[in-house]
């Protein structure tokens, strides 16, 4: 499918802000991008790099008063998402080095201490996807999505505990039990089709058969229609705006749609 998908954020500031923005998607793994289109108002010089975890991130000094940040971009993505119940687990040694790093526990993952829960759930599914799809599930039935229940410093410990959240607070815990039984997971954001109601959306990556593979335990069936923007070991990595002084998030609308 080819999804259309757009941001506006708008930010106010009263004094000069040093911004490194995170809203460019880069073709790869199950996703093409067709187009984009970038823009600022008022117009400020930005210089573009890459972070540790491939992302395309934009810096920038956000000057006093609103600022708007518009970007869009058409892409084709998959309708489905891969799935395969025999993809085996990677032994650690087996693991490229790049990916080393999420088996770490992070700020919002604290792997080191759940291995308890995670050896539970799973139960006897096999090493590998049947152990990750065995969290996925256990997350979409036993946790509640529910607005308000969480704030930016809600951890993995803390869903396991509450048994509610957002789709950050479900990725977390999915990616915090995956590491505590050395499976790589991955933060992804992006969008998503057809999401009610429609905002950015969060999903998990576990590396298992020697590829990275789409977890949302926010969703019933493994569905497709998304185009990944950041990918990092928590919500510390993938935030799509990081402000280094007082600017305050005025709004934020995001739409996606297919043609």
């Amino acid at each position: 499918m080819i999804l259309d998908a757009t941001c506006e954020i708008v930010f106010e500031a009263a004094s000069p802000v040093p911004t490194v923005l995170m809203l460019h998607p880069r073709s790869g793994l199950g996703q093409w991008i067709r187009r984009e289109e970038y823009s600022l108002n008022p117009h400020v010089p930005v210089a573009e790099y890459m972070d540790a975890f491939g992302n395309l991130c934009q810096r920038m000094v956000v000057p006093p008063g609103p600022f708007v940040v518009w970007a869009s971009c058409t892409a084709e993505v998959a309708d489905e998402i891969d799935v395969d119940r025999t993809a085996g687990f990677v032994p650690v040694q087996g693991v490229p080095e790049s990916y080393l790093q999420f088996l770490l526990p992070s700020r919002y993952c604290q792997s080191d201490m759940l291995n308890a829960s995670a050896v539970s759930i799973v139960g006897d599914a096999l090493p590998g996807y049947p152990q990750v799809e065995a969290i996925r599930s256990w997350i979409e039935k036993n946790v509640v999505y529910r607005y308000g229940t969480s704030t930016a410093s809600t951890s993995a410990m803390d869903t396991e505990k509450s048994r509610t959240g957002v789709c950050r607070d479900f990725s977390h815990l999915g990616m915090a039990l995956c590491r505590s039984l050395n499976i790589p997971a991955r933060m992804v954001v992006g969008f998503m089709k057809d999401l009610e109601p429609m905002d950015l959306h969060a999903w998990f990556e576990a590396y298992v058969g020697d590829r990275w593979y789409v977890f949302d335990a926010t969703q019933e069936k493994p569905l497709g229609n998304r185009i990944a923007v950041a990918y990092g070991r928590d919500a510390a990595d993938v935030a799509l705006a990081s402000t280094y002084g007082m600017m305050e998030l005025k709004s934020m609308k995001v739409t996606v749609g297919s043609t």
